[in-house]
């Protein structure tokens, strides 16, 4: 059944609510652009091991969207988004604090983690809470709006951050967002689940983590590297295992994904941006 808040009003703080994760993911994933060179003298990590610094978080959180947005429609996607908050908050201030280059990355990999269950649960309760198509286009406009808007600041808040404090404060700065989340979702977010998901699919969340997670790799090391061996087999292998993700949804009576879906020309523009 699908969830309304009792007022129009409630809907938008809801909105707002909603927000605090979109606008905090995005900027964690460009904020460590100014705080690399502290972070180098500090730790002193390998060029191998800042990379992997640099590019584990959004290689986590791409590769585990789909599967997370899976679990929230079971377990309840409000449930899910405080959770998240709470494992980000966590995993904020443990990388905020490292003091080697191996618990730094193992710690951009919690928040990786963590940021693959804000995403997909933001969506789905806007779908939830906005009835109206015209307000959950503008909804959606917003969150969109708000990743940007994260992902444009990151680098400025990390300057002035670093002006002021230790290279680790990029990560803590987070922490008063995701916190208040936690404690604001619950008083103005109204839960949601499917009433009836299915069995859940382990061989597709497999499928889709080795789709998302090599071909995010591809692109990376094209951008890094060009065409050498490590770009064209991560491709090869991403491209090979969506191919056999889309087969198991098309042939699944509780597909994770329906792919019939992009058939529609509205549906493909509105999940491409085109």
């Amino acid at each position: 059944m699908e969830i309304s808040p009792e007022t129009h009003r409630s809907r938008w703080w809801a909105l707002i609510v909603l927000l605090l994760p979109v606008l905090i993911i995005s900027m964690d994933a460009t904020v460590l652009g100014f705080a690399v060179p502290a972070l180098s003298e500090s730790l002193e990590p390998s060029s191998s091991q800042l990379l992997w610094i640099i590019d584990i978080y959004s290689f986590v959180l791409a590769a585990l969207l789909v599967t997370m947005g899976v679990l929230g429609d079971r377990v309840g996607r409000r449930k899910l988004l405080i959770i998240g908050a709470a494992g980000f908050s966590a995993a904020s201030l443990l990388a905020g604090f490292s003091t080697r280059s191996e618990m730094l990355t193992s710690r951009r990999a919690l928040l990786g983690v963590a940021g693959a269950t804000l995403m997909p649960s933001t969506l789905s309760l806007i779908r939830n809470i906005f009835q109206d198509a015209r307000e959950r286009q503008t909804a959606i406009a917003l969150w969109a709006t708000a990743f940007a808007v994260g992902a444009a600041i990151g680098p400025i808040v990390g300057g002035v951050l670093l002006e002021h404090y230790w290279w680790g404060s990029v990560f803590i700065i987070g922490v008063p967002f995701t916190v208040s989340l936690v404690l604001l979702a619950p008083l103005l977010v109204p839960e949601s689940k499917d009433p009836n998901p299915g069995r859940f699919d382990l061989v597709s969340a497999v499928l889709s983590m080795s789709t998302t997670l090599p071909v995010v790799y591809a692109i990376k090391m094209f951008a890094e590297h060009g065409w050498n061996v490590e770009a064209p087999v991560a491709l090869a292998v991403g491209v090979v295992s969506g191919v056999l993700f889309v087969r198991r949804q098309l042939r699944s009576k509780s597909p994770m994904i329906d792919v019939t879906l992009f058939r529609v020309p509205r549906f493909r523009m509105a999940v491409s941006g085109t």
